[in-house]
């Protein structure tokens, strides 16, 4: 990554692997919709990349994702034509190499003449002086930032999703729950740290004291979770596909939605969105080896995600009808698991791309969505059944609102107090007895849970 001089003075540019391989990356996610984290490993299990370098890879583009708005601020402020005249190839390469200069631990030399070499690439050398002259004037404004922290004309809203990189829209959603801005900046805070992945091992096929041979730390929230220091495949029981990775804010939920078997009355279960099939298999497996002989169903309508659920369930416990459609299923259930697509506001830490592609409009789309899955669930639920709706999610309108409604449109349904239930107590609990993880407070997603109960 050090390549210093390399190639400055004309000649054929020699751009370093990792950068490139950042920028390739970032270029797919915003120029043709790639998952980053979906994307990423493809990429470095194709390249020759040392462990080193595949680590800077995944700071340099996963950071540059997460902080781009904030990037953005500086380029607009540099430029001499409107932001949205630039050549979207320049964006990229901008906000990497300022990503670099003030977000990371490369020296500025290098951060400049680096990424310069790789404008002179992918963009060619009259743009790539381009890319050096606004870099330079960017970077020699060392209190750009602070400038605009200090600027009175400027709302503080504004200037959190700047110096945050959050939209605008999505801070003042935290807001409304957390009804605290200090607490906000934390969360916005956490949501731009990088997260180390949580493995989830399921019951029967591996234990905890298994995977902490291989490495990593006991996670508070879940009596099957580890947090990983190492790469997944490092764990012979991922590579055996008898453990996953899957955050410990969905680990929580499900053990607490398991957890309502205490309840009784619990012979038959359904996972109603069971894709990707994180939770379909820590709560299959779960009931597979509690002696309980209990039935389990996983639906998926999405055929490409009913595979995916078909790598960690047997395929025979899969069907793929649309959720709306009760009848499709011809019977009931005492358990209704609503994993419900949401904006997946909880997960910005995991998903750097994700702040940018949601939008006000989405969240109007899946609210009627997640109503008609209740609604559904309802009509299958048997009487003393369970429904466990949740999102992965702290918005209002998919969330608290959603219960609220429900309850309007069903006025038999009662919301249980999770505190006296869940495996964790009152942590996470709110006054009306839901879950609201937060990932400034329990590190983990921000998941949200309500279980709703018919009377006998």
């Amino acid at each position: 990554m050090s390549n210093g001089e390399k190639g400055r003075s004309g000649g054929k540019p020699k751009p370093d692997a990792s950068r490139l391989l950042a920028f390739d990356l970032i270029s797919q996610v915003n120029r043709e919709g790639a998952f980053a984290n979906i994307r990423l490993p493809e990429l470095l299990r194709a390249s020759e990349l040392e462990q080193r370098d595949r680590a800077f890879v995944t700071e340099l583009s996963y950071g540059t994702l997460r902080m781009q708005g904030k990037h953005d601020f500086a380029i607009r402020a540099k430029i001499d034509r409107p932001f949205e005249e630039l050549d979207p190839k320049i964006v990229d390469l901008l906000r990497m190499g300022i990503h670099q200069i003030f977000e990371m631990r490369v020296p500025l030399h290098a951060a400049v003449s680096e990424t310069v070499e790789l404008a002179r690439k992918v963009v060619g050398e009259s743009k790539g002086s381009y890319v050096n002259a606004l870099l330079r004037s960017i970077s020699s404004d060392e209190l750009i930032y602070e400038n605009l922290a200090s600027d009175p004309k400027i709302s503080d809203l504004q200037k959190m999703s700047v110096l945050y990189s959050h939209p605008e829209w999505i801070i003042s959603a935290f807001h409304d729950q957390l009804r605290n801005w200090d607490a906000v900046k934390e969360l916005l805070q956490a949501n731009n740290l990088p997260a180390k992945p949580n493995i989830v091992v399921w019951p029967g096929k591996s234990t905890v004291a298994e995977i902490l041979e291989t490495g990593g730390s006991v996670l508070a929230l879940s009596d099957y979770g580890v947090e990983s220091d190492h790469l997944p495949n490092e764990y012979p029981a991922i590579r055996d596909k008898r453990a996953g990775i899957q955050d410990v804010g969905s680990q929580l939920v499900t053990e607490i939605f398991y957890a309502t078997r205490d309840l009784g009355n619990g012979e038959s279960w359904l996972d109603l969105c069971a894709g990707p099939g994180g939770k379909a298999a820590l709560l299959y497996n779960l009931l597979l080896n509690d002696g309980s002989n209990s039935d389990f169903l996983a639906n998926e309508p999405t055929a490409h995600r009913a595979e995916l659920v078909a790598r960690v369930i047997p395929r025979d416990r899969i069907v793929e009808f649309d959720g709306r459609d009760n009848k499709s299923f011809g019977r009931s259930f005492d358990r209704i698991l609503i994993d419900a697509p949401c904006t997946g506001l909880g997960a910005l830490r995991r998903r750097p791309e994700a702040r940018w592609r949601k939008t006000l409009q989405d969240l109007k789309e899946l609210v009627p969505l997640q109503r008609a899955l209740i609604d559904s669930a309802y009509e299958m639920l048997e009487p003393g059944g369970v429904i466990g709706y949740a999102t992965c999610s702290p918005h209002l309108a998919e969330t608290t609102a959603q219960v609220l409604d429900a309850q309007h449109r069903h006025k038999d349904l009662q919301v249980l107090d999770i505190s006296k239930i869940s495996p964790r107590g009152s942590t996470g609990v709110k006054a009306d007895g839901t879950l609201q993880l937060w990932t400034h407070l329990n590190q983990s997603d921000a998941m949200f849970l309500a279980l709703l109960r018919k009377p006998l």
